[in-house]
């Protein structure tokens, strides 16, 4: 199994807690069930795809470039 360090928002990591307690497993058993969960469901679409809406909220992908131009 591979270990790494994620660094992550202080009420994301509560909102995380509070559901890891109610669905009885630790913070770290309930992180790699959301990723599952997201790996498995249906794909969702992106602008390289037809059909894509763009009202839909972006994905995740890390802080936008701030390298200046």
């Amino acid at each position: 199994m591979v270990r790494f360090a994620l660094r992550i928002p202080e009420d994301l990591h509560e909102r995380l807690t509070a559901q890891a307690a109610a669905d009885r497993r630790s913070i770290n058993s309930q992180i790699l069930h959301l990723i599952e969960a997201g790996l498995t469901a249906a794909p969702l679409e992106t602008p390289d795809r037809p059909g894509d809406d763009p009202a839909s909220p972006a994905l995740l992908r890390g802080k936008p470039d701030s390298t200046p131009a």
